[in-house]
């Protein structure tokens, strides 16, 4: 029997592309306060990124019509998506490869999987959020919540906010290093700034309401029986009336939504691995990083990653690198989701009663990141000054959360399937050398804020943001309940037998699959099948 810490039996675990070099771990520095920029990185960018379509758009919304009683939602959403994230940081630690990489690995082989995975990410191809953006740039131009009537400006202004995303990540050495910057800023500006309103202008019984509403697991929203509606728990309603309450589905597809947004949510959990890679955790300090066009000429990247054998010196060093994958997943990723959804439901649960954006009128698929700063501007409790300054103030955050999470979605969309042509295209492997993987990423970039720009006319002519932003959410959520039973599959396989995950944290990651498809399908038979079979 051959030794599992070998580089054969490390290499016979490969299957669909060349196999990996093997090489030591490297040593970890250790953790401490006095060295806490090690492990700021990969989490805190996720949090910039996906502080963005569910904490401003649907947490408001939701907060507002149900107040904090369905927050549990994003707890459940949060928590399975830590399990996700993990696994995705245990694979890229491992070998320095992407998660998706590894999808590459499987049977039937590259091929095959590129198709799926181009399918599950048709949600990156609609720009969401940079339009959301443009809504807001209208109304600081205009002074009030656009309208229909500005459609024409919104879509050009809209246009412009999609070339402008993609400009940062031409800079920084690597392009991981630009998002870490811009990334940091943003989560500490808007945090910063959500709790100072919280503390200086929102009722303590809000913050009883939203903080508390993360732990009302099985409250649903039901009929109050006056054509609108209330939230209840269903286990308490069943132990009282001896049935389930009928559940109201009418918005379904805003709550799929915004579980898809909490956290993350879709193929940008598993982008992940590419930061912890990029990062230069684990073996992808052996690997490399994709670099930007200004500043990464002599910055690397292999075709394929580089494995340990698991000898007792790199299983020390092992438990050192997962060490920062926990702290950085635990104590910065997951808080910062939280305090990301409740600090903007605070305002919104202050502040929108005074606009009528929420309600679903007409205007509110025009203004969907409005809500809060319409309902400040009319709040009564302010001077006609104070309303105007924090109206002006609210917007300018709001768009301090769009943008910088559409560049990421840019910048997502566009990583992701350079590291799947690097890895995976035979072509690629053999006429391109490690410095040249950027002619791949701006090639796909130019390819992308063009398509951008044609997806953008499509649905501001004859859709609108929110329509936009529901469908990335709810298509996003089909993408991650899939991938992460792939995500299992390449772990519990691919991986030696002391490195594979526990039980437990299987289990976490099947329950995540689990959810998600099950929203999904939700979403299907009651938004999708009636206009299927009409």
């Amino acid at each position: 029997m051959s030794d599992s810490r070998s580089p054969d039996a490390v290499n016979a675990r490969a299957t669909c592309l060349p196999p990996w070099t093997v090489g030591d771990l490297p040593e970890p520095a250790p953790l401490s306060w006095r060295r806490w920029t090690n492990f700021v990185g990969p989490g805190i960018v996720m949090m910039g990124m996906q502080i963005g379509g569910g904490e401003w758009l649907f947490g408001p919304e939701i907060s507002a019509r149900y107040g904090g009683g369905l927050m549990w939602i994003a707890t459940v959403a949060i928590i399975l998506q830590v399990f996700y994230n993990i696994e995705c940081g245990r694979y890229a630690l491992y070998c320095g490869e992407p998660i998706m990489t590894g999808f590459l690995r499987k049977r039937p082989g590259p091929q095959f999987w590129i198709g799926v995975i181009l399918i599950l990410n048709l949600a990156a191809l609609i720009p969401a959020l940079s339009t959301s953006a443009a809504a807001i740039l209208a109304a600081l131009w205009l002074d009030r919540v656009p309208t229909v009537a500005d459609k024409g400006l919104v879509s050009g202004i809209a246009f412009v906010c999609l070339a402008l995303v993609a400009l940062p990540v031409l800079v920084g050495g690597k392009i991981y290093n630009t998002l870490q910057v811009v990334m940091t800023t943003k989560v500490v500006v808007v945090l910063s700034f959500c709790l100072a309103m919280g503390v200086a202008f929102v009722e303590p019984v809000h913050w009883a309401n939203i903080f508390s509403g993360f732990l009302k697991f099985g409250n649903v929203p039901v009929s109050d029986g006056q054509g609108g509606e209330r939230v209840q728990n269903a286990f308490l309603g069943y132990w009282q009336e001896g049935h389930w309450p009928l559940v109201a589905l009418g918005n379904i597809a805003v709550l799929g939504a915004f579980a898809g947004y909490a956290g993350g949510g879709g193929l940008g959990n598993s982008t992940y691995s590419n930061f912890v890679r990029d990062k230069g955790w684990g073996m992808g300090q052996n690997v490399g990083a994709i670099a930007s066009a200004v500043g990464g000429r002599h910055i690397t990247l292999s075709h394929v990653g580089e494995v340990f054998p698991t000898t007792p010196e790199n299983m020390r060093r092992w438990r050192g690198w997962w060490r920062y994958i926990l702290t950085d997943q635990l104590w910065i990723w997951a808080p910062g989701c939280f305090m990301g959804m409740a600090l903007p439901a605070l305002i919104s649960i202050e502040f929108a009663p005074h606009s009528e954006l929420y309600r679903g009128t007409e205007k509110l698929n025009w203004a969907q990141a409005i809500i809060s700063a319409d309902g400040i501007r009319h709040a009564p409790q302010f001077s006609p000054t104070l309303q105007h300054w924090l109206w002006v103030l609210t917007l300018a955050v709001g768009l301090l959360v769009l943008l910088p999470s559409q560049m990421s979605i840019v910048e997502d969309f566009c990583r992701r399937w350079t590291d799947i042509i690097w890895s995976g295209s035979r072509r690629a492997r053999e006429s391109l050398r490690d410095h040249q993987v950027s002619r791949i990423y701006y090639t796909i970039l130019i390819g992308y804020v063009t398509w951008s720009f044609v997806c953008a006319w499509l649905f501001n002519r004859y859709g609108t943001p929110k329509l936009m932003v529901i469908a990335v959410a709810n298509l996003n959520n089909l993408a991650i309940g899939l991938t992460s039973f792939n995500l299992l599959w390449v772990n519990r396989t691919l991986l030696p037998a002391p490195l594979r995950p526990r039980w437990y944290q299987q289990l976490g990651v099947a329950a995540c699959g689990i959810f998600y498809l099950g929203l999904a399908l939700l979403v299907f038979v009651v938004e999708v099948w009636p206009l299927v079979i009409r």
